[in-house]
């Protein structure tokens, strides 16, 4: 029987699901180095140390500025698929077995890209992620709010003519702050109705009424961070009582200010009240987050007992839209390390 003697042995051994990464976001020091190789002419440094530089956030805008940089740097679908393949890479590191990932196709496409490349890289990147790594892959396309309505037709049509393997969601990024959810209610309606699942980001930077809009007016069956529902009582029951899962990311939170600290983030409150609370990273590298950081940061900061952190693994699986069979083989998985798990509480050093 195996024996775990800190929390970071368990969270190790865990079977997890990530379902809320951002594909450009997820692109580590490898992954930016060999597209920078690749594209001299960007001007993104190559080199350990100006890598570092480059993944340094003094301001939000130091994020979103590397950020572009990174799109920049994705010009056709072998550039996607050295992506997505360093991205499985890293999940494959964490014992990650499935994510959702979201990619914002209309970003891609005003660069410049042909829409059959794109597609090209991510059914070329998905398949390397499953016989490279075992990580199983799907995809969420999602509209940058901030570029109104003809994103929102453009990617709903995207998705739909030409539906590509592995695609189960369809979301809405981007600033929160002056976009309604309301707004793209007929592209999710589209879109629902089509057999995609609705993902939207909705209360990470506004209060709970983005919550209550992606609710009522784009169906959603997950809500990206959602870390203001802790304001209004009423959407706190409304969660709990219909299952509607919180994707919900703490680092990511912290480091765009919306959240003082890990130990400060409501994603307490979420627990007491009986929510499904998921773990993800958002924008991983260039936010120093990692899942099982994720699942670290949070147990320690709250002082969860071991089975809780068996329970957030087993959260996130449920939450996944996976077939059930395959959800039903990770939860097997995650309960028998549960099972076999003795622990001795992490306190201080235990869990560096």
């Amino acid at each position: 029987m195996p024996e775990y003697r800190t929390l970071r042995d368990l969270v190790a051994a865990l079977p997890k699901v990530e379902l809320h990464v951002h594909l450009v976001g997820s692109a580590g020091h490898h992954t930016v180095a060999a597209l920078a190789r690749r594209h001299p002419s960007s001007g993104v440094p190559t080199d350990p140390a100006g890598l570092r530089e480059f993944y340094t956030f003094r301001t939000f805008d130091d994020f979103l500025a590397a950020f572009w940089a990174v799109q920049s740097l994705l010009r056709d679908g072998t550039d996607i698929a050295t992506l997505v393949s360093g991205l499985a890479r890293d999940l494959a590191a964490q014992n990650c077995r499935y994510a959702e990932v979201t990619v914002t196709p209309y970003n891609h496409l005003l660069d410049g890209m042909d829409g059959d490349e794109l597609l090209a890289g991510l059914a070329a990147g998905r398949a390397a992620a499953a016989a490279e790594h075992g990580v199983d892959l799907a995809w969420c396309f999602d509209i940058p709010g901030e570029r109104g309505a003809v994103a929102g037709r453009e990617t709903v049509v995207f998705a739909l003519r030409n539906r590509p393997d592995g695609l189960v969601g369809f979301g809405l990024g981007g600033p929160e702050v002056g976009v309604g959810r309301a707004r793209f209610a007929p592209f999710f309606t589209a879109a629902r109705e089509a057999g995609l699942h609705s993902v939207p980001h909705a209360g990470e930077t506004t209060g709970p009424a983005t919550v209550w809009s992606a609710i009522h007016d784009l169906g959603a069956e997950r809500i990206g961070h959602g870390t203001s529902c802790v304001a209004d009582p009423r959407l706190l029951e409304y969660l709990a009582e219909h299952r509607i899962p919180l994707e919900v990311c703490p680092t990511s939170n912290v480091r765009t200010g919306q959240v003082p600290s890990v130990a400060a983030h409501p994603v307490r409150r979420m627990l007491d009240h009986g929510l499904v609370v998921t773990l993800n990273t958002d924008d991983p590298p260039m936010f120093g987050a990692t899942l099982n950081g994720e699942y670290l940061a949070v147990a320690t900061a709250l002082g969860l007992r071991p089975a809780e952190v068996v329970e957030l693994a087993r959260a996130g699986v449920t939450a996944a839209f996976l077939p059930e069979e395959r959800r039903a083989a990770l939860l097997a998985e995650i309960d028998a390390v549960g099972r076999d798990a003795q622990i001795l509480l992490p306190r201080g050093d235990d869990v560096a």
